[in-house]
């Protein structure tokens, strides 16, 4: 993995701003020899995102309001290309797309992809997660994660995303086990965090210390990261959101979703909820 994009990708609310603070964290021991966590609003820093609508309109000759869906599908490959030459190593890209075509387009160009990482969390808690960053209730959520096709809103600041489902999202990047493709869930990075990140560490052909690993795994904990949000802001947040980072936890389904949505989500995404282990209940 020596040029081009390694995706960090997942369906929203599934663990990846978490996986871009360690990561961020483990360059900065590595490479800077400081043990200080970074700021999480420096994130930007070492990654990137490939939605911003100004890149897809100055390719297209338009104004950002003028852009269509048709645009931003056939611009997306070029965008991407484009980020992956900005740099002369290896670009990180947070994404929540899932690995489909869009109006005849990829909506992941390989052709400049080096590798991914890629998140997977049990859709029982998603939903509660995502209730709260969308300010929505949870059975919006719901009938949301099982939209097949879904497509986010395309507006002046960012191009649209391509979620499908949450089964839909699972499958396009898992389905098929690939060597480039590191697959880790949200509940084994907080089970065992040193086994999970270091295997993700090695996957990156990276080789840091025992206490390096400790110490980027530390800096990036739920808690540290909920403090540092509480102290200074993040960004990234949404302004309907209380706040980004809330629970951190796994299973809060069971105290917190009611029978019928439990059975609805479980009738949406069985097939990939018995692949990862997030069913029988």
């Amino acid at each position: 993995m020596k040029h081009g994009i390694v995706w960090l990708a997942s369906y929203p609310k599934s663990g990846n701003t978490w996986t871009r603070a360690f990561l961020h964290n483990l360059l900065y021991l590595v490479h800077e020899g400081t043990d200080k966590a970074v700021d999480i609003n420096a994130m930007n820093e070492f990654s990137t995102w490939e939605l911003a609508t100004k890149r897809y309109a100055e390719l297209a000759g338009k104004e950002p309001e003028d852009l269509t869906r048709e645009d931003v599908a056939r611009l997306r490959p070029k965008v991407q290309e484009m980020i992956a030459d900005e740099v002369e190593g290896i670009s990180f890209v947070k994404t929540h797309n899932a690995l489909v075509m869009d109006r005849g387009y990829p909506v992941i160009n390989l052709e400049v992809t080096s590798g991914a990482i890629y998140i997977v969390r049990n859709p029982l808690d998603v939903a509660i997660s995502y209730a709260h960053h969308m300010g929505r209730d949870i059975d919006h959520v719901i009938s949301f994660m099982e939209t097949e096709g879904l497509e986010t809103e395309l507006n002046e600041k960012s191009v649209h995303e391509v979620f499908g489902s949450w089964s839909q999202h699972v499958a396009s990047w898992t389905a098929k086990p690939h060597r480039a493709i590191y697959v880790m869930r949200y509940e084994d990075m907080l089970a065992d965090p040193m086994t999970t990140f270091g295997n993700l560490a090695r996957h990156l052909l990276m080789n840091p210390t025992e206490e390096q690993l400790r110490k980027a795994i530390e800096n990036s904990s739920f808690r540290k990261l909920k403090e540092q949000e509480e102290k200074n802001s993040f960004r990234e947040k949404p302004k309907v959101a209380k706040r980004f980072f809330r629970s951190g936890k796994a299973g809060e389904w069971r105290e917190v979703l009611t029978p019928e949505q439990v059975e609805r989500i479980v009738a949406a995404h069985r097939e990939q909820m018995e692949r990862f282990g997030y069913y029988p209940l």
